[in-house]
């Protein structure tokens, strides 16, 4: 039995596909926490990944072999202004408002796009992040 050249190619596209097509979940497993924030990312981040919320940048725990998710807790109830970025890859929304409400947290999902930059010599350190007093930002898998 000979096959038409386009089923094997046809088959192998089909593959590629279904591994770069993967599910990212929509509605988180259990409920937030009030007073907590999820950004769900739609791939791994490798970081480091830095935070400012209301103005004020916020220290995050890194993971060195990255994370699928930022969780911050410890937010006031009310309108919080965030600015996510990193030197490896580019947030989607990257700044916008929470609107923490007093009966549950925020869960909101994060495109990832990976940059590849190319720097010559050593970017200057940034300085320490003041924090927030009570807010605490850990990446997690």
């Amino acid at each position: 039995m000979k096959l038409h050249p386009l089923v094997p190619a046809l088959v192998l596209l089909g593959s590629i596909l279904s591994l770069g097509c993967r599910k990212v979940p929509l509605t988180p497993r259990s409920p937030i926490q009030t007073g907590t924030v999820v950004f769900r990312f739609t791939r791994k981040v490798h970081g480091p990944v830095e935070l400012s919320l209301d103005g004020a940048r916020i220290p995050v725990q890194q993971l060195p072999k990255g994370a699928t998710s930022l969780i911050v807790k410890g937010l006031a109830t009310g309108k919080h202004r965030f600015f996510l970025t990193s030197q490896r890859e580019a947030f989607s929304p990257d700044l916008g408002e929470l609107d923490m409400g007093a009966d549950k947290g925020i869960y909101q999902i994060t495109l990832i796009q990976k940059l590849d930059a190319v720097l010559y010599g050593k970017a200057d350190p940034l300085p320490t992040a003041e924090g927030l007093p009570g807010v605490t930002a850990a990446l997690a898998k």
